[in-house]
């Protein structure tokens, strides 16, 4: 199970956050709006909040402009993950990944098992690292963000987290290791 370790502080993150939906706008977005919730609460930063359709070129345009920014160090997506012609965003992003981080996606699901049964198996959640920024991708459910962020993504931004955690591979880590 999870453990904090007290030598290493919370390190506040700057986050961006992708709904991709046909469907959803600011006034209906009640996963991007959980996730907001969720990391700010965390003392996390949102750095950035966009709506956008499933389509192949606008997901990776928007989140290529996340991963050359500096202050974004991490990216949370929810939607597109499922198997209807729309859903897109794994074919989108999983080629601008230096790494791939199968193990999020692996551990989504068996989380998952527990609330929802078999139906785990049609999660396409995935995750990977780019230019030092991880992108989570989550299913466009309510209660898949909630479950992705209070029992996986929380635990994995958070610098106090151990064994290990995603904060020392992020743009920041070079700065955050050598505060005073």
């Amino acid at each position: 199970m999870s453990s904090l370790h007290s030598g290493n502080a919370f390190i506040p993150l700057s986050i961006a956050v992708l709904t991709v939906s046909d469907t959803r706008d600011e006034s209906n977005d009640t996963s991007g709006q959980v996730l907001v919730e969720r990391l700010t609460e965390a003392g996390h930063k949102l750095a950035d909040k966009v709506i956008v359709k499933d389509d192949v070129y606008q997901l990776r345009a928007i989140v290529s402009k996340w991963i050359a920014d500096d202050n974004v160090q991490a990216i949370i997506s929810t939607g597109g993950t499922g198997f209807t012609a729309r859903d897109n965003t794994p074919e989108a992003l999983m080629p601008l990944f230096d790494k791939n981080v199968e193990g999020f996606g692996e551990v989504f699901r068996a989380i998952s098992l527990d609330e929802i049964g078999t139906s785990t198996i049609q999660s396409r959640a995935f995750g990977g690292i780019a230019n030092s920024t991880v992108i989570l991708c989550v299913p466009g459910s309510t209660n898949a963000c909630r479950t992705a962020w209070d029992k996986l993504i929380k635990e994995q931004l958070d610098a106090s987290h151990r064994p290990c955690n995603f904060v020392p591979h992020l743009k920041m880590a070079e700065v955050c290791e050598t505060r005073d």
